[in-house]
């Protein structure tokens, strides 16, 4: 059957998919338009297979809320400038919507969570096609809270990096504040009760060691080095760290002043922990001279 302009154009917005690839995908399908989008997709999903070796290490990171509930979620890409593609963060936007509202035990069921229509494994792949770099939906979390409690997210950098804080009672505001100073500071525990046994032993031999070298008297080494665990316990736990945004207090005491508890947070820094590709520019220009 004859291929109308209408119906290339159609699915051309539909899958970004050329135009060529498109009419050559309508022609084979009769020109049914479900049967083509599965063809595109199928073609598609090949590339992005040959793109799953691919170091996806930048990307975005997202917050929702949905009722009591809140998700932090990092989806990844392969390059930097992919954050701006529209596509990629509405992709983003709905992966962490669908989180929050679902609630799901793992990543594993996450992923096999319904998104417009196909799971968000399928839809991260059939992004993949479509953008030409592999998406992945690297973690995510979920927190609930109380309803007297309060929510408070700063997204830093357009989602580079993304904090949750749950406070119980004060207000958005101030968990806000937080939030960003957690953004800014990167605190690695709530508080010094919640830190390991066995590194706060570590720090503490450290510490000794590194005072008996100094050649301080045996006497008053154990006040020294109670003094330093102390200092590097308030640069670890949020609720010691000097506030950002007034060092007169700690964190937990500007909490404090607001009526409000510091239940938790989670921070999201996009790429952390992963190998980021690293581009040979020479090599670059010598391939593209091929």
């Amino acid at each position: 059957m004859a291929i109308t302009a209408k119906q290339v154009k159609e699915l051309r917005d539909k899958t970004q998919a050329g135009m060529m690839d498109v009419k050559k995908a309508l022609v084979e399908a009769d020109g049914d338009m479900d049967k083509a989008t599965e063809l595109l997709r199928e073609h598609g999903l090949v590339k992005a297979a040959k793109k799953s070796g691919n170091i996806a290490a930048e990307g975005l990171a997202e917050i929702a809320v949905d009722g009591n509930s809140a998700a932090i979620v990092e989806v990844n890409a392969e390059t930097d400038f992919v954050a701006s593609n529209d596509k990629f963060k509405n992709f983003v936007s709905g992966v962490t919507k669908t989180i929050a509202a679902n609630k799901p035990a793992d990543l594993k069921a996450a992923l096999a969570l319904d998104l417009d229509g196909e799971t968000i494994d399928e839809a991260a792949k059939s992004l993949t096609a479509v953008i030409g770099e592999k998406i992945n939906v690297r973690r995510f979390d979920v927190e609930t809270k109380e309803d007297g409690d309060v929510f408070g997210s700063y997204l830093h950098n357009g989602g580079q990096i993304a904090v949750l804080v749950t406070l119980k009672g004060g207000d958005e505001a101030t968990a806000k504040d937080v939030a960003m100073h957690v953004a800014a500071i990167n605190p690695k525990y709530l508080s010094r009760e919640e830190v390991p046994a066995d590194e706060l032993q570590h720090e503490t031999e450290i510490f000794t060691e590194e005072t008996k070298n100094e050649g301080k008297p045996e006497k008053i080494i154990p006040r020294i080095v109670e003094g330093r665990v102390n200092k590097w316990l308030s640069e670890i736990s949020l609720l010691d760290q000097e506030f950002v945004k007034d060092s007169s207090m700690t964190v937990g005491q500007y909490v404090a002043s607001k009526g409000a508890e510091l239940k938790g947070f989670k921070r999201f820094e996009v790429g952390e922990g992963m190998e980021k590709k690293e581009n040979d520019f020479a090599a670059e220009v010598a391939d593209q001279a091929k």
